[in-house]
């Protein structure tokens, strides 16, 4: 049981009661007791000085690969989870892109036990929507979800069929779960490797054009207005896709979003500025300023719900190669929140209120789990940040397996300073608490 908890002078921020004020935050018995001005310590309480600081929610990010089991090379869910805490996220939940997939009941509960003997943040994991993912026939969704699956997706592949995502969504609708989708049209990206346009006529590497996600998010957005069940469109990346659930959403169907970091902040430009350094490969490419600038405005006017890091991390075999060779992926947990900061809280693209429900309150409200408040009495799930810290992003001090970053060297300011995991700091001033 966690000691009793003083967090003390910080700047509390939470969209769930619209809270912008300096206060104190007393947690009991794991939980949210007290909120407010000067509440003195007691007994053996911990107290940690939070002045100069922002207290949040806790951050829960929706979309990782832990790659356990199977991909142990790659990460497991101990470094993965490390690495969350070390990035300021209270919670993570997985995909089902393992070996085995997380198809069936005993990988979600094989899933959660190895989270409880080994995990310092909260784990959950995300059910296949259809058998080894292979888009043919559906997974046990029933199952899984009684289990503790908190979200089902094929991720890494699209719900492969109309009828099989229709299917799907029809029957999640009976416990009101919800349905990620990889947007992505395979015959248009196959073989693809960054964004199609000026980069790839200029470095000979194949492109995938935008339209293979578009293509993709709007047969996914028409299933969903012919079921009304609960559709949500994983990493857009476009500018076309952003208008396409702008409309379907004046049309009234249920359909939520995210974005990821490096979307938002990198362009395709970069494959080239860096030499070709496979860590710019991700799934889907980075595109161009056009749709950064449109992904940026529709985190302003609430069309995305969620930032999202996609967590991939990779061995360095799987990246030491031609580009065309590469694997996917960027090793998102540890750098997410201060590139957020740092790029769009201090410019103002965001404000911290918004930063706080796009990284825990809706990522909560969607999932269905706890967390995204710090009214009293919910979990004491909580997020310190550091407006003010100057540091480096240096890879190989990752708590992450994953390495692969094509943020080496960047300066930011603006950092995790704390996670706080049910009233226990598992990371505080910068260093895992063990």
């Amino acid at each position: 049981m966690a000691k009793d908890l003083l967090i003390q002078g910080g700047r509390v921020i939470d969209p769930s009661t619209h809270t912008d004020k300096v206060l104190d935050v007393l947690v009991v018995d794991g939980k949210i007791a007290k909120l407010s001005e000067g509440i003195e310590p007691e007994g053996h309480m911990e107290v940690l000085d939070a002045k100069g600081k922002i207290v949040m929610p806790g951050f829960i990010d929706m979309h990782v690969h832990l790659r356990e089991p199977g991909f142990e090379y790659k990460e497991d869910i101990e470094t993965g989870t490390k690495a969350a805490a070390m990035g300021g996220f209270t919670a993570v939940a997985c995909m089902p892109n393992t070996e085995p997939a997380c198809d069936n009941d005993s990988v979600v509960t094989r899933i959660l036990e190895r989270a409880r003997k080994t995990a310092c943040v909260r784990v959950y994991p995300i059910g296949a929507v259809t058998k080894n993912r292979a888009g043919k026939e559906l997974a046990e969704l029933g199952e899984m979800r009684a289990a503790g699956a908190v979200a089902f997706s094929d991720d890494g592949s699209p719900v492969a069929t109309a009828e099989t995502l229709r299917c799907a969504l029809e029957y999640l609708k009976s416990f009101d779960a919800v349905l990620i989708d990889h947007p992505e049209d395979m015959s248009l990206s196959d073989r693809g490797q960054i964004n199609y346009g000026l980069v790839s006529t200029v470095s000979g590497l194949r492109g995938i054009p935008r339209e293979s996600e578009e293509i993709a998010v709007a047969r996914d957005l028409l299933i969903a207005r012919l079921t009304r069940g609960r559709l949500h469109l994983a990493h857009l990346s476009t500018e076309g896709s952003i208008s396409l659930v702008r409309r379907a959403r004046a049309r009234g169907i249920n359909v939520t979003c995210e974005v990821t970091p490096h979307h938002l902040i990198l362009t395709d430009e970069i494959v080239l500025e860096a030499g070709y350094d496979t860590n710019t490969k991700v799934n889907p490419p980075l595109r161009s300023q056009d749709d950064v600038d449109a992904l940026r405005e529709a985190l302003s006017d609430g069309t995305i719900d969620v930032i999202a890091t996609d967590h991939a991390p990779h061995h360095i075999d799987d990246k030491w190669v031609e580009y065309d060779y590469a694997d996917f992926g960027i090793s998102g947990l540890e750098t997410a929140v201060g590139l957020i900061i740092d790029k769009l809280v201090l410019p103002g693209v965001i404000n911290w209120m918004k930063m706080a429900e796009l990284m825990s309150l809706n990522p909560a409200r969607i999932l269905g789990v706890p967390g995204g408040t710090l009214k009293v009495d919910a979990a004491a799930d909580i997020t310190v940040i550091d407006p003010d810290c100057e540091h480096s992003i240096v890879p190989r001090n990752f708590e992450s397996k994953g390495r692969n970053s094509p943020f080496m060297g960047w300066r930011l300011t603006g950092a995790p300073y704390g996670t706080i995991v049910g009233g226990k700091a598992v990371m505080y001033d910068g260093r895992m608490i063990l």
